[in-house]
């Protein structure tokens, strides 16, 4: 079974261009390249295109997981609240001749546009390579383990295979979370006490074990 893979506000905020978008909804993360490349020109992609790269949890109702609906108080009929402007799938207010009512599977219930979940909740660590001093600040995934965490590290490190990765002194399990592992998520309190969190960044420090050879 394949694993969930988390992403980031930052990360999906990267991707906030009409040949590379994504949104994120209700917890999931949508990658909408294919569609914007398939309906290329068409005015129902504006609103999407507005928000590339936000979060748009805004416009879906939490309990269908369906875009979000009101009664027309002219026609008292049900219809879809979309302020910003209608978009791709979302039917028209009235009957129409240039509408295709069967269009499928629209694109916020289509399993092929999602690409992973979005974070319940982000933190900062602080990676210290023992052999070399250097320092490198990480925004993760509480819900990511030790292992995928130094998969966003290798980027800085190819040789980050080659070190033990310890928090106060104990070897960290890398199959587990930063949780998992006592690494402790003191954001909360931290501003209960009005505490820059920034200077209250755990760290995790890698030591060299015997060669390089792991890349």
């Amino acid at each position: 079974m394949k694993k969930t893979k988390y992403f980031t506000p930052a990360e999906v905020a990267e991707h906030n261009t009409a040949a590379d978008l994504w949104v994120s909804f209700l917890g999931k993360v949508c990658d909408l390249t294919p569609l914007m490349e398939q309906h290329k020109g068409d005015a129902l992609l504006l609103p999407i295109m507005e928000c590339a790269g936000k979060d748009i949890s805004c416009w879906f109702d939490p309990t269908t997981k369906d875009v979000l609906q009101y009664v027309d108080p002219v026609t008292s009929c049900v219809r879809y609240y979309t302020p910003r402007g209608r978009f791709m799938h979302v039917p028209p207010a009235g009957p129409r001749s240039d509408w295709a009512t069967d269009v499928g599977r629209p694109w916020w219930k289509d399993q092929r546009y999602e690409v992973g979940q979005l974070s319940s909740k982000t933190r900062w660590i602080r990676v210290i390579n023992t052999l070399t001093s250097q320092e490198q600040r990480l925004q993760v995934c509480s819900e990511e383990t030790l292992a995928e965490i130094r998969q966003r590290y290798l980027g800085y490190n190819a040789h980050a295979h080659s070190y033990t990765w310890k928090h106060a002194g104990v070897p960290l399990d890398m199959s587990r979370t930063l949780s998992d592992n006592n690494v402790a998520d003191d954001d909360h309190e931290l501003q209960q006490l009005r505490l820059d969190r920034d200077a209250f960044t755990p760290a995790v420090l890698l030591y060299y074990n015997d060669d390089l050879t792991d890349g």
